[in-house]
């Protein structure tokens, strides 16, 4: 086939191309004008914001701005993976994701478990608004009423005396930090987090449990048969996103509760940047140190995603 005859069917297919995406746009210019928003939100907030991580490779200046600021190469990294705080920060980031995703992530699941197989409404109704009132108090709040709850004299402090223990201010102590926030993020999720798995659940065909029944299975086997393997695909696909955020952590919570004599367990990298960026005026450093902290959450979800695509074929993309 002659070089002509290939470009001319390049063309034919290019003009192919732009008459379909001119009636898709004539067809559903609404649909197209309601994502407008959405789309200027992610190309103002999330991708205009990536011309700034020029400045983790500078000494930046904020006189000469960022393209005048002399460059640095990777000076700031090799200084961050050297120091003292790197191994600190990437523990505790890690150790508290961990607790987190053994702790807190199998607790929605169960919670919309225990749900599905109440019966009686207004009971299941009572207990959803319950589990999901926490989510929207503001984060403040939340954190005044953990600081006041933990105290010395707080209503922990009053249970532990009860049985005998001494009283103790649990958010003084770096030993118990970790089980302290892992405790009230899981109060704090746990009914939101079932929303989506009760989603799930509804899906799933009622002629499955029926087929169940008249094999004899009971309530137990009907979740382990029928039940877990119908929301496989949710949990696959929400732990996928959840292992890609492990080595972030909720910075407003944790700025909120913890203090210098905690920072052995406390202090994560989130913290670390916003001192180092905003209360040190170290820029650049600060903006390395963050740059690290995306590129591992990118290779996270990565190896993640492949891995759960290779394994049971369920993945993100």
């Amino acid at each position: 086939m002659s070089s002509t005859t290939l470009d001319r069917r390049a063309d034919q297919r290019r003009r192919d191309f732009g008459r379909m995406l001119r009636r898709d746009f004539s067809m559903y210019r609404s649909l197209y004008a309601l994502a407008i928003p959405g789309l200027a939100f992610f190309l103002i907030f999330h991708y205009g914001p990536m011309y700034g991580a020029l400045i983790a490779f500078k000494n930046f200046s904020p006189r000469l701005g960022i393209l005048g600021s002399p460059w640095a190469g990777f000076t700031h990294f090799t200084d961050f993976f050297g120091s003292y705080f790197f191994w600190r920060l990437v523990r505790n980031t890690i150790a508290l994701n961990l607790l987190n995703l053994i702790w807190g992530f199998p607790a929605p699941i169960i919670l919309a478990l225990l749900l599905n197989e109440v019966r009686h409404k207004r009971f299941k109704q009572t207990i959803q608004t319950v589990s999901y009132l926490p989510h929207f108090i503001s984060m403040v709040v939340i954190c005044g009423m953990i600081l006041e709850f933990t105290s010395s004299r707080g209503v922990v402090n009053d249970f532990l005396a009860a049985l005998g223990f001494d009283r103790i201010n649990l958010l003084s102590r770096p030993e118990y930090f970790r089980t302290v926030y892992v405790t009230t993020e899981i109060w704090q999720q746990i009914g939101w987090g079932s929303i989506i798995y009760l989603a799930a659940l509804s899906g799933i065909d009622t002629q499955l449990y029926d087929a169940a029944d008249i094999d004899g299975a009971g309530r137990f086997r009907k979740v382990i048969s029928v039940t877990l393997p119908g929301i496989a695909p949710t949990i696959v696909v929400l732990l996928i996103l959840r292992m890609g955020r492990m080595m972030s952590i909720g910075f407003e919570k944790i700025f909120l509760l913890y203090s210098p004599v905690i920072y052995e367990t406390a202090d994560v990298i989130q913290t670390f940047v916003y001192r180092k960026g905003l209360l040190e005026s170290n820029y650049s450093f600060s903006t390395a140190v963050g740059l690290f902290n995306s590129v591992a959450n990118l290779i996270l979800i990565t190896a993640a995603n492949a891995l759960s695509r290779r394994v049971n074929e369920s993945s993100l993309w």
